[in-house]
């Protein structure tokens, strides 16, 4: 409802009360052959495990995926993207430097492996 002198204030929805959109990921998965592929996706370990299945994209039909390497929250799909592209316009080892910095918070009841 747009505002207007005969019917009021528009009806406003509080950005608290709306849900909260589903987060979007930037992720990095190492080939066998030592190639990075860059990617979005709302859930990065289903996408990984499509990958290494062979169905998740043809950039691994020449050499598998191995391992998921890095991933970076983004709360919205528009802003994954965003960040994909500027991923992918990385020389290979500003992006190997992103792998190395990578730490990925585990959860208190989830065992961390050294």
């Amino acid at each position: 409802m747009i505002a207007s002198p005969r019917n009021g204030p528009a009806d406003v929805t509080d950005s608290a009360s709306q849900p909260a959109t589903k987060p979007w990921y930037v992720y990095l998965v190492r080939a066998a052959n030592g190639a990075l592929y860059c990617g979005i996706s709302d859930d990065p370990q289903r996408r990984f495990a499509k990958h290494q299945s062979g169905k998740g994209a043809r950039f691994f039909s020449s050499s598998p995926a191995v391992a998921l390497v890095y991933f970076e929250r983004w709360p919205d799909k528009r802003q994954a993207l965003r960040h994909e592209r500027l991923i992918k316009a990385l020389r290979k080892s500003a992006k190997e430097a992103l792998v190395a910095s990578f730490a990925p918070i585990h959860p208190v009841d989830e065992p961390v492996s050294a």
